[in-house]
């Protein structure tokens, strides 16, 4: 667990490194891959080029369940965090064959496994989008603004999706200041080519979690295919020889998944206050409900690993993001940059329209406050934590959605986002419903706790039944059957509103309740916020310019930085750890116990060999999977976690202290070569 007031005094340092609008300090940024700021790293010794910048592009890739990735051969082989495969992995599991437990290596094409449920995206092109919305947007407010933006950005997303392998997202950066359109190629059909055992990829598990020093091999390698053959991919990263060295410039290209740099003191203080508190106690309450699950019997401990995982990591991240806003120096300096961009809006007339975008947030986020308990309980909650109940919404859903205007239907099932829906809707990963119950009961007890036994939706919901009743009923659908939603998908509208299927009854008796209050949230918060942030945005370009990088939005971006170690407690702490350091911290028992094929092997092992290292390059939640790799476009790391102060990472950057964690290339070869034997996967990411 992270020590309390670890980041305190880290945190009082990031304010002079607080990514305001204005030139952002050494190696900090998520940059665009067409804002890279090329003169910066020129005075590290290398300026790249475009030609250079289009490569890593194209070399780059994102897994779409929130993971980031990169090609590293020409036959489609993808690099990636074992963390991030976790599902998969999960999913290609068995009572009877753990390949979480025991590891998984394809000793040829034909043992590669197809993923049940995963989708790869290339970024193909970029394309800036913004005068066209701002044409229609110009002088609206409020809910019209959302209204014709929204419409907008389903008709260039539709104009630009020709087929199913194409994927169009118009992306907003600088909260609204700027709209980029960004074409993907799509890979649905992904392959496990290899993943070690978890206790060697989560080695240290929860205790070692944002910390440095480190010893993880948190990595696996997947297979995109195209027409049932390995996809042709020449835009690749090649694989470094001998790895990096302290000092070195070092690039991370990734989809970091979300920043609140730019946000507004209100917003934070609403983060603060209302949003990390509700999510780390949600968090909290599915930890341990997983935890009891998981120990009653080995099988159950398989189906609720990759859960537990994720719920751990999220609320430790969670938790030290809570912790940075709490910092009082923090907050203050963020008051004091807003309270400079005011000034500078209420002496230039130029700028009067902005004047009241701030105070328009704050009442925004007021209402927010008055209507998070409703929303989250019929919609940002409302299937209940369940697979099949997102099925049966998706499913009640499109069949109201699909014969309207591609403008009007709700984001998630415009033209352009229906092959994702289709795909997610017909995948075969299975669902385990002892698991399901659990999270049904928990989300239901929640839902009558929150809300009350008088209120009208939970009557609706529960009736006379309790959480338990209620489950276990829902429990009969057929929803977790891929044959069965396939069919009441093609039965069209008529099949789904004639459906008994327990879920598809109830997703149907309280959509119009999920809808309404959705609605009231889109309309009264999200609109207002959106387009006042958008004000807030271009007030802060005619005060400081525009020389700095979007937030973060799980889009494509470029950070640089250098191998480097730092200081922790007064201590100094070197940027590389060893194989023998792993050997040397293990004990025999989780979290530290080392995997039988390593012990076995320990002799034929360099234990030498650098095995994870840390940079400062500038990353978030949702860089998991990033490339660490050289001016040469060589791999020389994998990067799967942050360091303790990087938690505050959502909201500043020091270079001090900031740090990447990341697996050393040298010690993937080490590990496939000495302890896996994978000799043809070796001669394909060397070739």
């Amino acid at each position: 667990m992270k020590r309390p007031g670890l980041l305190a005094a880290a945190l009082l340092t990031f304010a002079s490194a607080l990514p305001l609008p204005r030139s952002a300090s050494a190696d900090e940024g998520m940059w665009t891959l067409n804002g890279f700021p090329t003169e910066r790293t020129k005075a590290l010794g290398f300026a790249p080029d475009q030609a250079w910048l289009d490569a890593v592009r194209l070399a780059s890739v994102r897994l779409t369940s929130g993971c980031s990735a990169s090609i590293v051969s020409d036959r489609g082989l993808v690099l990636t965090n074992h963390h991030c495969a976790a599902r998969c992995v999960a999913q290609l599991s068995t009572k009877k064959d753990d390949l979480s437990e025991k590891g998984f290596l394809a000793k040829n094409d034909a043992a590669e496994r197809q993923c049940p449920a995963m989708e790869i995206n290339q970024l193909t092109a970029i394309t800036d989008v913004t005068a066209r919305i701002n044409g229609v947007t110009k002088g609206l407010e409020g809910a019209a603004f959302k209204e014709a933006r929204d419409k907008e950005i389903a008709a260039i997303e539709k104009d630009c999706a020709k087929s199913d392998q194409v994927r169009c997202d118009v992306v907003t950066l600088y909260h609204g200041g700027r709209y980029d359109l960004y074409t993907y190629r799509r890979f649905q059909d992904v392959r496990l080519v290899f993943a070690p055992e978890d206790a060697i990829a989560y080695f240290g598990g929860d205790p070692d979690n944002f910390n440095f020093p480190r010893y993880n091999l948190d990595m696996a390698l997947l297979r995109i295919y195209e027409d049932g053959k390995p996809a042709t991919t020449p835009n690749r990263f090649t694989w470094s020889k001998d790895g990096s060295e302290e000092g070195e410039l070092v690039f991370v290209s990734g989809n970091p998944g979300r920043t609140s740099r730019g946000n507004t003191v209100a917003q934070l203080e609403y983060l603060r206050d209302v949003y990390l508190p509700d999510r780390l106690f949600w968090l909290a309450e599915m930890r341990g409900q997983l935890t009891v699950f998981a120990r009653q019997s080995k099988d159950q401990q398989r189906i609720a690993k990759t859960d537990l995982l994720y719920v751990e990591n999220g609320y430790k991240a969670l938790r030290g993001r809570l912790e940075a806003l709490l910092d009082k120096e923090l907050m203050r300096q963020k008051a004091e940059a807003e309270a400079q961009v005011k000034k500078k809006v209420a002496s230039d007339p130029k700028l009067a329209e902005y004047k009241g975008a701030w105070d328009a947030i704050e009442r925004a986020l007021r209402v927010a406050r008055d209507l998070r308990t409703e929303y989250n309980a019929k919609e940002a909650r409302g299937t209940f934590g369940s697979a099949a109940m997102g099925h049966a919404r998706t499913l009640v859903r499109w069949a109201a959605e699909q014969n309207k205007p591609n403008g009007e239907r709700l984001p998630e099932f415009t033209d352009s986002k229906l092959p994702a829906m289709k795909a997610h809707l017909m995948s075969k990963a299975p669902i385990h419903a002892k698991l399901e119950r659990l999270k049904l009961i928990l989300y239901l007890t929640k839902l009558r706790e929150e809300l009350g036994p008088d209120d009208p939706f939970v009557k609706k919901v529960l009736g006379a039944a309790s959480p338990e009743t209620l489950a276990d009923r829902l429990l009969k659908s057929k929803l977790d059957r891929p044959a069965f939603r396939k069919k009441l998908f093609d039965g069209g509208p008529s099949a789904i509103e004639k459906s008994k299927d327990p879920m598809i009854v109830l997703a149907r008796e309280i959509d119009a309740d999920a809808r309404a209050i959705r609605e009231r949230y889109e309309t009264q918060v999200e609109s207002v916020v959106d387009k006042n942030t958008e004000k807030v945005a271009n007030a802060r370009f005619a005060t400081f310019g525009t020389s700095t990088y979007p937030d973060a939005t799980f889009t494509l971006r470029l950070s640089y930085g250098q191998v480097k170690g730092f200081a922790h407690r007064g201590r100094p702490v070197t940027p590389y750890t060893t194989i023998a350091g792993a050997f040397g911290r293990a004990t025999g028992q989780p979290p530290f116990a080392l995997p039988k094929s390593f012990t076995k092997k320990k002799g034929a092992i360099d234990l030498d060999t650098p095995m994870n290292l840390v940079t400062t390059n500038d990353i978030i939640g949702g860089n998991s999977g990033s490339p660490l790799f050289n001016a040469k476009r060589e791999i020389v790391g994998l990067i799967f976690d942050g360091n303790i102060y990087s938690l505050g990472g959502d909201y500043g950057f020091d270079a001090s202290v900031n740090r990447a964690v990341a697996v050393d290339s040298r010690f993937m070869v080490e590990a496939l070569g000495s302890v896996y034997g994978a000799k043809r996967l070796l001669d394909e990411i060397q070739k």
